[in-house]
Formats: C-alpha cells, structure tokens, sequence
C-alpha cells in the first residue's frame, strides 16, 4: 500500500458508524472531499476494494457502493485489472450539490470559487430579469416570504440561510424556464456554501439583506432591466466578500 494509501484507510476508519446508509455516505464523503480538495490526486488509484473494505470494517459491498456514488458524480472510474482511477477535473460533475458540499468542507480552491461567481454572474442576472417579465403571484409570495425570514433571522444563523436559499429558487422557479429551474439545486448550493464559508473566521463584513431586497423590488415591479443589474451587484458583492474571507 502507498503512504497516500494508509493515510486514507487510517482517515476512512475515524467515519462513524451506523446503517449502511450512513457508512456508505461518510465513505464517500470522505474520499469525496480528499479528491475534491486534491489529497487525492488525479490520476492516482484508489487503495483496492478489498483492502479498504477490511480496514474500515464494512462489506466489500457497502464500499463499493460508495465507490459507484464518486463514479456517478465523475470523480472516478473503475476498470478490472487497473482499479479505481480518480478522474481530471474536468470531468467531474462540479455542479452537484454534494460535490460543492465536498469542496466547501475544507480549504476551497480560488479558481473554483471564481468559477461558481462567473457561473452565477452570467445565471443569476438573467434569470432576474426573466423573473420580472413572467413572474407570477405565487412567485412574489414565494420571494417576499423568504425576504422576510432572510431580515427576521439574518444570514449568520441556519434559519436565515435556509430562507437565502429559498430565496434565490423562488427567482429561477418565477423564470417559468425548465432548464434554468433544472439548475436550481446547484445555483443554489452554490449560495449557500459560499455564504457559510464567509462566516467561517469572521462575521458578514456587511448587511447581503437589502441587496436581496432591492433584486426583489425590481422583480415585484415588472423591471426586468433593474433587476438583472441589481442581481449583477448582488452576486459582485457576494465575490468581494468571499475574496476577503479568503
């Protein structure tokens, strides 16, 4: 076994235990966020099936059913006689929502936090401005409601994160867009993990709340120019305050 090899057997026996379930995603987890954060490296093959599934006292199954989770998300593939080959980044699968949760559980790396705000900048403007041509009663409700639980519980807690959430899903649902709602999940995965890794050291260097609410006003109006600027400024701001997180 390599010295990358023992140190991940050693690190996959401190997962909890539990159901098969809950092993089975905290093996995962675990080699998720090594690859992801580039412990693992590209290229490298994975410790074999037997060996681990020995070490981390489960079924050769339960392992490899986690393994098959990493495979879905593109992170790696296994071939017979080679093992499992953990898979460039461009193939991975960057914009699933656990794989965001496996980038934010540690360091990030820049250029992929860069890469989700240019994601988002070219996303997010647009879909405001969507928003406010075809936005319809439900979807005010829906914006306003979480608007208000984003002010009443602010960003620094769960309860206001949740509503964050909600908030920027209420935007790409009242787009009435299929495909723009198909990136919902991810879109907003993104928002949260990077808001949650602001706080991280220090509190919210600024109030996010009014900028949320001037994107709101300008949808409730019917302005659709307003509103791709404002969430253009929204998601500028958003940037600046992770740069200075980091």
């Amino acid at each position: 076994m390599t010295a990358s090899g023992e140190a991940l057997v050693e690190a996959l026996t401190q997962a909890p235990k539990g159901s098969g379930r809950r092993l089975r995603g905290a093996v995962a987890h675990y080699l998720g966020t090594a690859i992801v954060s580039g412990q693992i490296a590209p290229g490298e093959i994975l410790t074999g099936e037997v060996e681990n599934a020995e070490a981390l006292d489960v079924s050769r199954g339960a392992y490899r059913e986690a393994v098959q989770v990493l495979t879905a998300k593109g992170l790696v593939e296994s071939r017979p006689k080679v093992g499992t080959r953990v898979l460039p980044r461009s193939r991975w699968n960057i914009l699933d929502p656990a794989v965001l949760a496996w980038a934010f559980s540690g360091e990030p790396d820049l250029d992929f936090v860069r890469d989700l705000f240019e994601l988002r900048a070219i996303v997010e403007p647009a879909a405001a401005r969507l928003a406010a041509e075809r936005r319809e009663k439900g979807d005010i409700k829906e914006m306003k409601d979480a608007l208000a639980r984003m002010r009443r519980h602010t960003l620094a807690n769960e309860l206001g994160r949740a509503a964050d959430r909600d908030f920027h899903n209420a935007i790409l649902c009242a787009t009435h867009n299929s495909a723009l709602m198909a990136l919902s999940a991810s879109i907003v995965a993104a928002v949260s993990w990077t808001t949650q890794f602001k706080q991280r050291a220090r509190a919210l260097p600024r109030d996010p709340v009014p900028d949320h609410a001037r994107v709101c006003d300008a949808i409730v109006a019917g302005d659709p120019e307003m509103a791709s600027a404002t969430m253009r400024t929204l998601v500028d701001l958003a940037l600046e305050d992770t740069r200075t997180a980091m």
